[in-house]
């Protein structure tokens, strides 16, 4: 007994120490992704709230094993035993649930179709899960079922036993759905209008499926109810081809689809073409590589480096093109917005509340080239819509607060000011969502009258969340102001937006020294208990609303009664108990939950309001205790593990966020220059720009202990800085960190050390 308890322990500190050992370099980071981070979740408590997305980067169609039931927001989730399919998906999240959805199951034995009767037992032992590439053993029937997608279309492998009865289901899914079999060209034609919302009356996904094999048997259903037509159109139709297979047969299907109709869908079948199934996965793996390899890095662990690149894959995901090339190679689109076939790009399901934070800023630093095309979207979802969405899945969606969009549209252009597109009509947009209210609570601004009379939303008026809309508001205001500058507009209309971008004021309550909602007579709602979730605020409290000044840190400051009062606020948020009101919500809603557990007090960074917050240290020139919350977080809320986020991973945001706190800064406030210095992660980090230039990022004294930075060098050269500007890093850089245990309290503490706010620029 005692030779094993010591052989264990041995093992076990092997093991231990296999995940502290430093990794100079790796050779293909796509290996270090794992999909399914963030897959063991539920509506009460988000580990990351996704489905392992089998795609290619920003791909029009991802697909996924699924697990839940038709129409289940939660399609895959970890601790299920059994799949019901595999689906083409456009879901950005469980609760926008998806649209354009259809499912393909092989099976064996007696014919079943129903999504109960064909679902079968699965282990994640047997499982193999990459981004471009996923295979699984399906026990019930004794098929493994492999695919690997491209941008529009997917190749699929099913590996048969001996059998009379194999089959494939094609499930078109309910709310009206067509399904034709074309025998003799092996072919099964279709499509879904399955969707959550946010579409035209004339919407469809078109799909296209070409078997390698004879079909020994046809049926097709329409609800229950099996049939022996080669076509079928109702609520809930679908097809199941049959054939006779020897051991270990494999049969083929190629697969594609379009919103446009079914000659582009077969039109979009071509990006597989006559190449094999080998050829599309090893071209999936290369694409990844590529993209992934934009950001190299060294010394770190292993759990550190699938953190890492799991979080940069899950970057690269949103928003996804929803765009087609038609006969002539054009880029088309079908119009999520008016139903009409257009030319020119489309982009689609990402939330702005969500992704003006940190996602949109990465791709402004990484992929400025990719977010032009992403900005002449916006320009004909504008042309289209009459507005910017705000949250778009596909179309308008009524879901979340702030205009948002101004920030992403001056961020874009700030960044990259010498870029092709139609700013001046993005401009136009930008100014109509800003001053009316849209054809959703979600889109413009609610409460836009209010809002431009008093300066902020009132909290007695009916408009919820209204504080939250105030404080959103005058960010975005800021933004427009920027923008206004940038495209030399009048002086009168620059210094409106400057002037509403300092609204925040408004709602700063003396007293508790917290952001609190107003009546409409100008005094403070009461009575005000700073833990209550929602009423007044977005998902979220106002110890984590008081923050969401990204423009004005130093006017914070002021209104908080100088640097040493902000620090301790700051510090309150940490060294507060995790309770909460949540009488708001009648109940216990899944992000008070991952604050509660969390063990880091008020700090709730499973959800967006509050993700900055850290870095605001560096105003107050405190900035080592950023650099300690910094790598806590990263250490503590990110994980290599299905349980591995902190909460929901809204398309892409909490991985951005990490992608950029990893390299050692972060962007606290888009539409400005600056990004915000924290601590890097990695011994050394290398970005290799779409200008051909690179930024090198150096820590060779990083490690767990050694996260405050003792030195920096810009160039070569000493810099005392809490921030880094975006061009001195787009024409190459050099930076160095030298780090150490212990804080370094003279570095960053110089009154022109601390990043850009509005009050003293």
């Amino acid at each position: 007994m005692k030779t094993i308890t010591f052989t264990f322990l041995f093992l076990a500190c092997c093991t231990l120490g296999a995940q502290h050992k430093i990794i100079e370099s790796i050779e293909d980071p796509v290996d270090y992704v794992n999909p399914l981070i963030g897959t063991d979740s539920k509506p009460s408590l988000s580990n990351g709230n996704v489905y392992p997305a089998i795609a290619l980067p920003w791909g029009m169609n991802f697909w996924t094993p699924q697990t839940g039931t038709m129409g289940h927001g939660w399609a895959y989730e970890y601790d299920a035993d059994k799949l019901r399919g595999f689906k083409q998906t456009h879901q950005p999240s469980p609760w926008m649930n998806d649209y354009g959805q259809f499912a393909i199951m092989p099976t064996t034995g007696k014919l079943v179709f129903n999504e109960d009767d064909r679902a079968s037992w699965f282990s994640h032992k047997s499982e193999i899960v990459k981004p471009y590439y996923y295979s699984v053993y399906l026990a019930d029937h004794n098929v493994t079922t492999e695919f690997t997608p491209t941008e529009r279309a997917a190749f699929f492998r099913f590996h048969f036993p001996a059998s009379d009865s194999a089959h494939v289901v094609i499930d078109a899914l309910d709310n009206g759905s067509y399904i034709k079999v074309i025998p003799e060209q092996r072919k099964i034609i279709g499509y879904t209008t399955k969707n959550s919302g946010g579409v035209p009356d004339n919407f469809k996904n078109y799909f296209v499926l070409v078997f390698d094999k004879d079909f020994e048997q046809i049926h097709t259903f329409s609800g229950d109810q099996l049939q022996e037509n080669l076509e079928a159109e109702a609520d809930h139709v679908g097809a199941v081809v049959g054939f006779k297979t020897q051991k270990g047969e494999i049969v083929k299907a190629r697969v594609a689809s379009s919103f446009i109709n079914f000659e582009q869908a077969e039109r979009n079948l071509k990006e597989i073409g006559n190449k094999d199934f080998e050829t599309i996965k090893s071209e999936g793996r290369a694409i990844w590589n590529k993209e992934l390899s934009r950001i190299t890095v060294g010394g770190g662990t292993i759990d550190q480096f699938r953190t890492f690149y799991s979080a940069l894959y899950r970057s690269l995901l949103f928003p996804r093109k929803f765009y087609e090339y038609d006969k002539n190679g054009d880029v088309v689109h079908y119009s999520p917005y008016n139903g009409e076939v257009l030319p020119g790009y489309m982009f689609t399901d990402t939330g702005f509340w969500d992704t003006f934070r940190s996602l949109f800023p990465f791709l402004n630093l990484m992929y400025p080239e990719l977010n032009v095309k992403m900005q002449k979207g916006l320009v004909n979802a504008y042309k289209e819509s009459g507005w910017l969405p705000e949250w778009a899945s596909p179309g308008l969606r009524n879901i979340m607060v702030g205009n948002n969009s101004a920030s992403v549209v001056a961020d874009a252009y700030l960044k990259n000011p010498d870029a092709k597109y139609d700013i001046e009509t993005l401009y136009v947009a930008v100014l109509n969502g800003a001053n009316n209210q849209g054809p959703l609570t979600a889109v413009g601004r609610a409460g836009a009258e209010y809002y431009k009379e008093l300066g902020y939303v009132p909290y007695d008026v009916g408009i919820n969340e209204n504080a939250a809309r105030t404080l959103e508001y005058a960010y975005d205001d800021f933004a427009i102001y920027q923008l206004a500058k940038a495209l030399d507009r009048p002086k009168k209309e620059i210094e409106r937006y400057k002037k509403r971008s300092l609204n925040y004021k408004k709602l700063f309550d003396p007293q508790t020294k917290l952001m609190r909602g107003k009546n409409k007579n100008g005094e403070f709602m009461a009575p005000f208990n700073p833990f209550k979730w929602g009423d007044a605020f977005t998902e979220g409290n106002s110890w984590h609303y008081t923050w969401s000044v990204f423009h004005d840190i130093a006017g914070l400051i002021d209104l908080m009664g100088g640097r040493e009062d902000f620090v301790a606020q700051l510090d309150k948020v940490f060294e507060l108990p995790p309770v909460f009101d949540d009488s708001y919500y009648g109940g216990v809603i899944h992000e008070i939950r991952e604050m509660q557990i969390a063990d880091m007090g008020q700090y709730a960074h499973g959800n967006q309001p509050i993700q900055h917050m850290i870095y605001l240290y560096n105003y107050a020139s405190e900035p080592w205790k950023a650099q300690y919350w910094v790598r806590e977080t990263m250490d503590r809320m990110y994980l290599p593990t299905p349980d591995g986020y902190c909460g929901d991973e809204d398309n892409g945001q909490t991985s951005a966020w990490y992608v950029f706190s990893a390299m050692g800064f972060y962007p606290v406030c888009p539409a400005t220059d600056e990004y915000v210095i924290g601590t890097p992660l990695f011994q050394k980090m290398t970005l290799s720009l779409q200008n051909g230039n690179k930024i090198t990022i150096e820590a060779p004294e990083n490690s767990h202990e050694n996260r405050y930075i003792q030195k920096v060098f810009l160039n070569g050269e000493p810099y005392s800085k809490n921030f880094f500007s975006h061009k001195e890093l787009m024409e190459g850089a050099e930076i160095k960190f030298e780090m150490g245990s212990s804080p370094n309290k003279t570095r960053g503490i110089k009154k022109d050390d601390v990043p850009y706010s509005l009050s003293t620029n």
